[in-house]
C-alpha cells in the first residue's frame, strides 16, 4: 500500500508552487470534457463490494451504458468488468467535411479469493450493474490435538 500515490500527485521535483498550478491548468485545457477535471474518479466508474457472508455483492455505477457494451468475466477469483462504448451520430442528409466520433473503454478488476464461478448472477438496471458472486464453502480443516 505504501507505493500507492493518488492520481496526479506524483510530480517531478521542479513542479512546485505556482508553476505546478500553471502546469495543471495547461494540462486541463488540453484534456477532454467540460468542466475541466483530472481525476481518477472521472476516468472510470465507481464500484462497491459488499461481503454478505456467503456471497459477494458488487454494484457498479454505469449510467448510459447498455448491456451489449458490457463484458463480465470471472477467472480464478478475478472479476473483470469491461465497458466499450462507441458513439457515432449519423446524419445522412448533410455533406460533412469533418466528422468526429468518440470511443470510450474502461475496465475494473477486483480479486475475490474465495469466489466461485457457479451461480453468478448479474443484472443491469437503471445505470447500476448488480453482480452476486457466491463464495466457496471452506472445509473445516481444524485438527483436535490430544494433550498428554
Amino acid at each position: 500500500m505504501a507505493g500507492l500515490i493518488p492520481f496526479n500527485k506524483r510530480r517531478p521535483s521542479w513542479l512546485t508552487g505556482e508553476f505546478a498550478d500553471f502546469h495543471n491548468m495547461v494540462d486541463d485545457f488540453f484534456s477532454e470534457g467540460w468542466p475541466f477535471r483530472r481525476s481518477l474518479a472521472g476516468d472510470t466508474f465507481k464500484l462497491d463490494v459488499h461481503d454478505n457472508g456467503n456471497e459477494y455483492v458488487i454494484e457498479a455505477e454505469l449510467p448510459g451504458v447498455a448491456k451489449n457494451e458490457l463484458t463480465l468475466s470471472l477467472d480464478d477469483g478475478k472479476l473483470e468488468i469491461v465497458v466499450v462504448k462507441e458513439e457515432a451520430k449519423e446524419d445522412k442528409d448533410k455533406n460533412y467535411l469533418h466528422k468526429e466520433r468518440s470511443s470510450v473503454s474502461m475496465s475494473r478488476c477486483i480479486y475475490l479469493a474465495d469466489a466461485t464461478e457457479k451461480n453468478v448472477k448479474a443484472k443491469l438496471e437503471d445505470g447500476i450493474l448488480h453482480i452476486n458472486i457466491p463464495k466457496r464453502e471452506k472445509p473445516d480443516k481444524a485438527v483436535n490435538i490430544d494433550i498428554d
